[in-house]
């Protein structure tokens, strides 16, 4: 069993903004230091500055995750400027809303190779130096989109979060004899940025009325949802998807 240390360390991809922000901030609020991690450095160190203007609690780091090295970097950074890392959040994303049947082939591979190659890069590396360590927690963002095959999401986005569902599961088995757990997150529309550009306002109001709870969800409860699976005691919660979509798919 690793060494806890007190605060532990969180690293979190695509921080810079949006959902992948409230995770950093609600962990950073919650005790833990975060390594805030972006496709752009740039938007990384403002964010941290942002978070932790002191600069003692949050570590900006560029990440593409579409690049397996970059983890390896990101890993080493982290250790070398901490000294260990407990908690990984798989959340970098992207998505474009181009109907099903113009998606081109090259697009439809870059979606999916960010998505959940970028998923499957994070959990394999991280994954390999947890298991190593005999603890960790990781967390993968899906989405309701790649359980319901998408509304306002594309067919490459939906199907690379379908993917991450199962991806979980699969370093879950993997992972769970070595104190790793591997744990999705798979929420409806959230008041986010991504929300926002995929939903013009003119069709906001037919979406709310779909919900059947009439409201987007909140990015800080989300967070506070990471948090809950990234604690120590949370060892008995592993290969499951929360859902957060405010009653669009029952299960």
């Amino acid at each position: 069993m690793a060494n806890l240390t007190t605060p532990q360390i969180a690293l979190i991809t695509g921080a810079a903004q949006g959902l992948g922000y409230s995770i950093a901030a609600r962990l950073l609020l919650a005790g833990y230091r975060v390594v805030l991690t972006d496709v752009n450095r740039e938007a990384a160190e403002q964010a941290a500055a942002a978070l932790d203007p002191e600069s003692t609690q949050v570590l900006p780091l560029g990440l593409n995750v579409a690049c397996r090295e970059d983890f390896d970097a990101a890993l080493r950074a982290t250790l070398e400027h901490w000294g260990a890392l407990h908690v990984l959040v798989n959340n970098a994303a992207v998505t474009r809303a181009t109907p099903v049947m113009d998606i081109s082939a090259q697009e439809f591979a870059e979606v999916v190779n960010i998505n959940l190659g970028g998923t499957f890069s994070g959990c394999q590396v991280v994954g390999q130096y947890m298991a190593e360590q005999g603890y960790g927690r990781i967390i993968n963002m899906a989405s309701l989109a790649g359980q319901n095959g998408g509304t306002s999401t594309g067919a490459h986005y939906a199907a690379s979060k379908g993917g991450i569902v199962t991806l979980t599961k699969v370093f879950a088995k993997e992972l769970a004899g070595r104190g790793v757990t591997v744990n999705a997150i798979a929420p409806g529309p959230i008041d986010s940025p991504m929300v926002k550009a995929l939903v013009p306002e003119e069709r906001l109001t037919g979406l709310l009325g779909a919900i059947p709870v009439g409201q987007l969800g909140e990015a800080d409860f989300v967070g506070d949802m990471v948090v809950q699976l990234a604690r120590p005691e949370a060892a008995f919660a592993t290969g499951t998807t929360w859902d957060i979509n405010g009653g669009l798919f029952m299960r």
